[in-house]
């Protein structure tokens, strides 16, 4: 499918338009629909140029979107991350008021992820994709319902199964839930990676300070204050920090009711989702430039000029100037001595390249058999002719992606590699197709009836100079021959004859020099038509669909980063 239709039909399904999109205002699951789809469609298009790692993250995005939209819509699911000992086990089973996660001296005491669900809709389809085993149902009426709430693994756990375990399960849920301690709120790798790589998410992530009872109030400020720079520095925007204690439950009404807003607000999910989708088309958009090259003037590079030179064309531009001035002496020369110069065959019949019927628009000549049956006789390209040529396509392709990524550049470079024997054959058959004649000029004729009247004239005044010699070798009786003062009449007309057939051959075949520069010249234009017709096909096209793929898959992820 051509990018075009592509992008037409990306456009019809999600509201796209035709130049980059703009998702609504709202992120709903339309328009993390349409995102989906501009993102799909930028990964088509780019196939093979955009970063592997960004692509197969995108993928994912893409499948995540379409499985989680598709499953228990109602539902929210929030998920409890945090480092070893920070309580977040603790601070879970006071919200799901059971002891659904184990809590233990023994580190790390949480090895698989716990749930607890609130609310009627069954989550079956949802846990299973998210493969949770261990699950709670809390029937509090506290205006949770449709709350699925995880607790997960320790992501720094000394046992890699369970940092992997917490890393999978993050990269599903809805809301993040960063669990830490005044010992460890400025941990490294909470913030490096994770808060920090997942900073797009900041409309669904929340920071919880918790064992704040383990702090004086003096203490507990400045620690949440410089957890806040901290969130900052990350790259989350507006944080949110709320103080909270397991043991004493200060703060755990607060965080009941942040969670309870983002489950009542039913978009936690899709605002995820779209958050993912986002941020892997703003991973993918450092792999393509900003603009693309014009190939509008490829002509004026040279390329136009080392396919001629590999076609022959300054062969056959000598070949129609001399056949010019060959036809020219055979119509307009001296009657008597034209037919030797018709003998000789034209330079154009010697290349096979002779075309009948050019003056009878429509009629099959055997150019025109020859142009799909054969090829013409012309010699093959010289190495420096063919050398040319693939320096020519080499500038093309530098040319077209020296501003453009590497492996944009690489996809250029290939597409503007020159076909060989197939461009030999395209330039072979773009010659025979093009018309080397034209209308004879009308004087051809008009001198041509010249010359038969002069040479006539000459024979006349010969043949009388015959009888008269004839008559004198007989020893018959002189007539009186006519003249001209002292020149009779017969050697008037044979040699004025002659002498002014000569004449008028030099004149004509200075006429037939100037005329040959002519047909030259316009038979030059049509082949440089015919040759830039054929480096746009085959040279031009193919670097142009690498551009165009390049251009619209800019404009898809310009889509997809778009925020909401």
């Amino acid at each position: 499918m051509s990018p075009e239709r592509l992008w037409s039909r990306v456009a019809s399904k999600t509201g796209l338009s035709t130049s980059p999109a703009t998702a609504g205002p709202v992120v709903s699951a339309a328009s993390v629909q349409t995102r989906a789809a501009a993102l799909s469609a930028a990964l088509e298009s780019g196939a093979g140029c955009l970063p592997a790692p960004g692509a197969e993250r995108a993928h994912g995005a893409i499948a995540k979107a379409s499985l989680r939209t598709s499953m228990a819509a109602g539902c929210t699911v929030v998920a409890f991350a945090g480092a070893t000992g920070s309580g977040k086990s603790s601070l879970f089973n006071v919200l799901a008021e059971s002891d659904v996660a184990q809590v233990g001296a023994r580190r790390p005491t949480t090895s698989t992820p716990s749930a607890a669900v609130w609310g009627t809709e069954s989550p079956t389809a949802l846990l299973d994709w998210l493969r949770v085993g261990k699950r709670h149902r809390v029937d509090d009426g506290q205006g949770l319902d449709g709350l699925v709430l995880l607790d997960l693994p320790d992501f720094d756990s000394l046992d890699t199964a369970n940092r992997r375990e917490a890393d999978r399960v993050l990269d599903l849920v809805d809301v993040f839930v960063w669990v830490t301690d005044p010992q460890k709120y400025a941990d490294a790798r909470l913030h490096e990676e994770y808060i920090t790589k997942l900073s797009a998410h900041d409309a669904v992530t929340v920071t919880v300070l918790n064992q704040a009872d383990r702090l004086s109030a003096e203490a507990l400020v400045a620690c949440r204050g410089d957890l806040l720079r901290l969130l900052g520095s990350d790259g989350v925007v507006d944080p949110e920090v709320i103080s909270t204690s397991a043991t004493d439950y200060s703060g755990v009404d607060d965080l009941r009711r942040r969670i309870s807003e983002v489950v009542a607000g039913h978009h936690a999910a899709v605002q995820r989702l779209d958050s993912d989708l986002r941020s892997a088309a703003a991973l993918l958009r450092p792999g393509v430039a900003d603009a693309e090259p014009s190939l509008d003037d490829f002509a004026h590079t040279g390329l136009v000029e080392a396919l001629s030179r590999s076609a022959g064309i300054p062969v056959i531009l000598d070949a129609v100037e001399r056949d010019f001035r060959r036809e020219t002496v055979i119509s307009t020369g001296w009657p008597v001595t034209r037919w030797a110069r018709s003998l000789r065959p034209s330079r154009l019949t010697v290349l096979g390249l002779h075309q009948d019927s050019a003056d009878r628009p429509g009629a099959i000549s055997r150019s025109d058999v020859r142009s799909v049956l054969g090829r013409s006789s012309l010699p093959p390209a010289a190495p420096a002719a063919r050398a040319a040529v693939a320096l020519a396509t080499r500038e093309l392709g530098d040319r077209a992606g020296r501003e453009l990524p590497q492996a944009w550049t690489d996809a250029v470079t290939d597409a503007a590699m020159s076909p060989g024997g197939d461009l030999a054959d395209a330039l072979d058959q773009a010659v025979l197709g093009t018309p080397l004649r034209a209308r004879d000029p009308f004087w051809w004729t008009a001198f041509g009836m010249v010359q038969w009247l002069l040479a006539l004239t000459a024979a006349v005044g010969l043949s009388w100079l015959i009888v008269l010699t004839v008559l004198d070798w007989l020893r018959l009786p002189a007539t009186q021959t006519p003249g001209l003062g002292v020149l009779p009449y017969p050697s008037l007309l044979f040699v004025g004859g002659l002498l002014a057939g000569f004449l008028l051959s030099l004149m004509t075949a200075a006429m037939g020099r100037v005329g040959a520069r002519r047909r030259k010249a316009l038979v030059a234009e049509r082949l440089q038509d015919s040759v830039t017709q054929v480096a746009r096909d085959r040279l031009v096209a193919p670097v142009q669909q690498v551009l165009d793929r390049h251009r619209l898959t800019r404009m898809y992820l310009d889509a997809a980063c778009q925020p909401a």
